[in-house]
């Protein structure tokens, strides 16, 4: 047996879901029986036969990926409550196995796999959906690549055929909830793995989602950085509409006209406001080069 089919073999056995009680599967992902196929690859000791060896590691590798995902999305946990998102991690982690090196990336699934299976999505899944669209963008501004800012003197010769791009780790959200609220209100809730901790923080977690799931509010939220922090800046619909509409490469006259078609304001007073909103753009350093040219 080579090295790389040792390894492929361990990865099959311990990345199949576990059984009942949080035991090791009976069969790997490729369908081998788990015992036979540890007595291959693990040897026993005098303590533990190949499998209870080998299923130490299947619980190591499963506890660690629902951990990652209970901390990277605590609003959506809050939606749905601990013992659904438990149910809801193990299903998802399933389906959707770990592509990657970095646990970073182990929820950039989450969205489309919980449209497919909307019982997970508690009582209100446009909710719950909304959460996990700003909890990923809320990844992507936290270590998502930066390009090179442009600075004033790339703005002095603004005009109606100049196009921006924005900063790659920005993400535009027009939301049906106003979830930037709540995830900010469960973010500030102390944490609880077990025991008495994990009944107060379900019972907080719970009183935070009725005050804000009430009613729906429409919103429109730019996630973003700004000297390594992660905000959620809302925006006017105009605004977000505006820039939407230059972020998917439409210059920037084009892209007024396309916000504005039938405003029966004349450009001279819109102008103020638009002028406005650039500069606030650009003092955040929403503007980049594209690809890292100078």
């Amino acid at each position: 047996m080579t090295l790389l089919e040792l390894q492929r073999r361990m990865a099959g056995a311990i990345m199949a879901p576990l059984g009942r009680a949080d035991a090791i599967a009976s069969k790997t992902a490729d369908g081998r029986a788990v015992r036979a196929e540890a007595g291959e690859i693990v040897k026993p000791n005098s303590r533990l036969s190949s499998v209870e060896r080998l299923e130490i590691y299947a619980r190591s590798y499963w506890y660690r990926i629902i951990d990652s995902l209970y901390e990277d999305f605590p609003g959506l946990r809050a939606i749905v409550g601990l013992r659904a998102f438990d149910r809801l991690a193990r299903a998802y982690l399933a389906d959707m196995p770990s592509q990657s090196f970095t646990l970073r990336n182990l929820g950039s699934r989450l969205e489309e796999w919980l449209v497919q299976h909307p019982e997970h999505g508690g009582k209100n899944l446009t909710l719950a959906l909304d959460m996990v669209r700003l909890e990923w963008a809320h990844i992507v501004a936290f270590d998502g690549p930066a390009e090179k800012v442009l600075g004033p003197e790339d703005l002095l010769d603004l005009g109606p055929g100049m196009t921006f791009h924005l900063q790659p780790y920005i993400t535009l959200l027009e939301l049906q909830y106003p979830v930037d609220d709540l995830r900010i209100k469960v973010n500030e809730l102390p944490e609880g793995h077990g025991g008495a901790s994990n009944a107060v923080l379900r019972h907080a977690e719970r009183r935070a989602v009725r005050r804000f799931s009430v009613k729906p509010q429409p919103v429109f939220v730019a996630v973003h950085r700004h000297d390594d922090y992660v905000y959620y800046r809302r925006l006017e619909a105009h605004e977000f509409h505006l820039l939407k509409a230059m972020a998917s490469g439409k210059p920037v006259g084009e892209a007024i006209e396309t916000v504005f078609p039938d405003n029966a304001q004349p450009i001279e007073e819109l102008k103020p406001k638009i002028e406005a909103w650039f500069t606030v753009w650009s003092e955040l350093g929403w503007f980049c080069h594209p690809g890292g040219q100078s």
